[in-house]
């Protein structure tokens, strides 16, 4: 394969995958007023086009046109970095997320992951972590003490609930005895294989920590609106304000692609394995976000960290030692 067809097949890679991701975030925001509407005996969007289809279009295009105010104590240039900083590592993550098998395209094999890394999990949890900072960033950069308190309460989640999202992938790694996210897909063809099964513990705990990382509800303690006006982002506006929106839903597809790949195949399926079969898995763990925000009240600060430090981290290292004497004894 010569230097250019590579290079412009991996520039196709990332484009597809960068406006895959993108028109996904903006459907999600249409796919959560649907949910939430239905589960509150109300319509969701239905004026702007069929089914409310052109709403993510119609609020996009009214976020540009939105004035972008820029507070008079706002350390400026950090404030303006920190929403591209949140926005960014949801998306970098995907680089090393497959989302099917190769394909034979103009005489090549063409592997459908931009990077087939042998240390793939590491590179998703040192990626995923790194939002935090733009959060903290744009937090402390308004001149505002709600937007402070907000990115220092992010933090602290982040902190709480990464230990147990590191060690809940650990007794996979150990079942798997690799830590390419390909390899980890090729091993699950069968739906007997997925490590959903084979550890269902650790899937619960790994999604527990998603949901918290991602600052969603119930664990959204970082843009509580009833103690701290809109949070991190109450002093952003315009596109500003929608990097962070957008960059949360990001968060939230790259969370559930990762969960969908490490426990639940990915692109594997019971017949005719592709990528809808990861689109498929994706739709419905996104669903399960949405479910939870209309399911659970938001939990006091106090208890969203017990659960981080004196639940989920015991379980989550407790599950590494039984997972690793049963894979000694059997």
């Amino acid at each position: 394969m010569g230097d250019l067809t590579y290079i412009f097949i991996i520039f196709a890679k990332v484009t597809l995958i960068f406006v895959a991701v993108i028109s996904g975030c903006a459907y999600s925001t249409w796919l959560e007023r649907k949910l939430l509407g239905r589960f509150q005996q109300r319509m969701g969007p239905t004026y702007v086009g069929p089914f409310g289809l052109l709403q993510p279009l119609a609020d996009g295009l009214k976020l540009i046109f939105k004035e972008d105010v820029v507070p008079s104590q706002a350390q400026k240039i950090f404030f303006m970095v920190a929403p591209i900083i949140a926005f960014i590592p949801g998306f970098v993550a995907f680089a090393v997320v497959p989302i099917g098998p190769p394909i034979e395209l103009f005489g090549q094999t063409i592997p459908l992951v931009i990077s087939d890394l042998n240390i793939g999990i590491l590179f998703i949890l040192a990626t995923t972590s790194l939002g935090i900072y733009g959060i903290a960033l744009g937090g402390w950069s308004s001149g505002s003490k709600y937007s402070l308190l907000g990115g220092i309460r992010s933090s602290a989640q982040m902190i709480s609930y990464e230990v147990a999202y590191g060690l809940s992938i650990i007794p996979v790694i150990m079942m798997s005895g690799t830590l390419s996210l390909t390899e980890l897909v090729n091993q699950q063809a069968a739906v007997a294989d997925w490590f959903v099964f084979k550890n269902p513990f650790a899937f619960l705990i790994f999604w527990i920590c998603v949901v918290a990382e991602t600052n969603r509800a119930p664990f959204d303690m970082a843009e509580a609106e009833s103690e701290l006006v809109g949070g991190y982002h109450t002093e952003y506006s315009s596109m500003r304000f929608s990097m962070f929106f957008v960059g949360e839903y990001g968060n939230m597809i790259t969370g559930s692609a990762v969960a969908a790949t490490v426990f639940l195949g990915g692109w594997q399926g019971p017949f005719s394995p592709g990528p809808w079969w990861l689109v498929a898995k994706v739709i419905m763990l996104m669903i399960s976000f949405i479910w939870l925000r209309a399911t659970f009240p938001r939990i006091r600060y106090d208890q969203l960290m017990n659960l981080g430090w004196k639940v989920l981290f015991p379980l989550a290292l407790a599950n590494v030692v039984i997972t690793g004497v049963v894979m000694y004894l059997f």
